[in-house]
């Protein structure tokens, strides 16, 4: 395909430490294929090519923690056919959101030698409060199979195959042993989005929830059972409060234990 043919692929960091955008270079020999389709336009991470849109993807990492970002982002959102945000900061506001349930003023003071030299939001939140966005890639960080997927899904012209379910059928896939009955050890796992190959409880830990909330979470069942396993309130509010602090399912579920 000539290169003025291919479709129009951006890259855009906003908060975040660069992983997610890192998982795309370390896809490899898959990478080599995606740049023979598509026309690498705008990814700093690799390349000072700054090439104008409209494009017809781009992949989002980061939350949104300034004014300058969220003008920003409603101008990519305006040149871009499809948005994809990927990893936990761009999907749920990222570790970086623990800021929304404390003063931002004493984060600052504690951090900054001249905080006033310092403009930010109280908050940190994912993209798609801001606008509207076409699929959230889930992670911390994300897995590169399924960004594979994300993106040869939008080139073919379809909706992505990424599955929803939870950790606890990548457990099964593994053959693992479920760590919480046979060992009684706290597992996020029932809750979490798959994405990480069960990583954690293959080598005997719980699942920590780097990749989200599933869409089969049901709180109200599953905190006695870390209260089984050993947590008081204060361990399940930090274990939910984590790299997808500020999603609605995990907030909800720490403000719930906190005022209870």
């Amino acid at each position: 395909m000539p290169p003025s043919d291919r479709p129009k692929l951006a890259v855009w960091k906003f908060a975040s430490c660069d992983g997610c955008q890192l998982t795309l270079l370390d896809c490899e020999d898959e990478l080599l294929g995606i740049a023979e389709r598509v026309e690498i336009s705008h990814f700093l991470e690799a390349s000072s090519a700054d090439a104008p849109g409209p494009y017809d993807l781009s992949l989002v990492e980061g939350s949104v923690t300034t004014q300058q970002d969220i003008d920003r982002i409603r101008h990519i959102r305006t040149v871009s056919k499809r948005l994809v945000t990927i990893g936990a900061c761009a999907t749920a506001g990222g570790i970086q959101a623990l800021r929304n349930y404390a003063d931002v003023a004493d984060f600052q003071a504690a951090v900054y030698a001249r905080p006033d030299y310092i403009e930010t939001l109280a908050t940190s939140t994912p993209i798609s409060a801001h606008v509207p966005v076409d699929f959230e890639l889930r992670g911390c960080p994300i897995d590169r199979g399924q960004l594979v997927e994300v993106i040869t899904a939008y080139l073919a012209e379809r909706k992505p195959d990424v599955p929803a379910h939870s950790v606890c059928f990548e457990c099964k896939q593994r053959g693992t042993v479920c760590v919480t009955v046979a060992h009684g050890t706290p597992c996020l796992g029932p809750v979490t989005h798959a994405g990480c190959g069960a990583l954690c409880p293959a080598y005997g830990r719980g699942c920590y929830g780097c990749f989200g909330p599933s869409n089969s979470t049901n709180f109200p069942s599953f905190i006695p059972l870390l209260r089984r396993d050993g947590m008081n309130t204060l361990d399940v509010v930090r274990v939910l409060r984590t790299f997808n602090t500020a999603a609605p399912e995990f907030d909800a579920a720490s403000r719930k234990e906190l005022e209870g």
